[in-house]
């Protein structure tokens, strides 16, 4: 997927009228993050793919490194030229009971999963301020609300991007840079390769639908949220595409 020259061709435009806006999607790469950098593409949006892989057209970071993040945005907005949609999807899935979880396992989790959202968000949110005009939209999960068995240290940092995205909205939003989340359900992606069948076999089974969700079945989500006029007046919100496993 060239995500930098895909939409090339289209006008510019302005970020209020959704036609052009530049986007950036941390862990671009695969699973939730690529099928929204896809539909952001689709949209005639302006896409720069960020990814611990790097490759062809993404361009290489460690959300939990402040100076790879420093210079992954510094090359996506030359890409880009603003950064007008940020979509934190940068992420890490382990599975351990927490009288067994090692400290480096738990701050690994945190580091990525939180500490990694927040220099991000930190490293747009200025321009988009200035600019009166700007969305964030952090992919929570809806273990944030309800918890997992095994996954204290991923329901933790969860559920702190979500206080975080309430916070920050209230910062932002007089500036109409609103910050919102997606708090998706089990979904099918690389992400939960390392969880054990056990544990997914008895997630399916719990759930309303009995399945797990895909990730193009997310990224709508996204797409909403960073719409004119469908997502203006979400601020602070978490949206729950979680097969009914959580209903707020």
């Amino acid at each position: 997927m060239n995500t930098f020259t895909r939409a090339a061709d289209q006008a510019s435009g302005s970020a209020q009228a959704g036609n052009g806006r530049g986007v950036v999607v941390t862990g671009g790469s695969s699973g939730i993050g690529k099928a929204i950098a896809e539909a952001f593409l689709d949209n005639g949006d302006r896409v720069a793919v960020l990814d611990r892989a790097g490759g062809e057209s993404a361009i290489r970071v460690d959300v939990a490194d402040e100076a790879s993040v420093r210079a992954a945005f510094a090359e996506a907005r030359g890409r880009l030229g603003s950064i007008d949609i940020l979509v934190n999807s940068a992420g890490l899935l382990t599975e351990s009971p927490l009288e067994d979880m090692s400290l480096a396992l738990w701050n690994e989790t945190l580091t990525v999963d939180l500490t990694g959202v927040f220099l991000c968000c930190r490293e747009v949110v200025g321009e988009m301020r200035q600019r009166k005009w700007g969305r964030i939209i952090n992919i929570a999960s809806q273990l944030a609300i309800k918890g997992g068995v095994g996954l204290t240290h991923y329901s933790a940092a969860k559920a702190g991007v979500v206080g975080l995205s309430k916070a920050l909205a209230l910062e932002t939003a007089v500036d109409n840079v609103l910050v919102n989340c997606i708090a998706p359900g089990p979904i099918e992606t690389p992400l939960v390769e390392g969880i054990s069948e056990s544990w997914k076999a008895a997630k399916r089974a719990e759930l309303p639908l009995r399945r797990f969700g895909r990730p193009e079945e997310v990224a709508p989500a996204a797409v909403l949220l960073a719409s004119d006029p469908g997502g203006n007046l979400f601020v602070g919100q978490t949206l729950g595409p979680n097969s009914g496993d959580v209903m707020p």
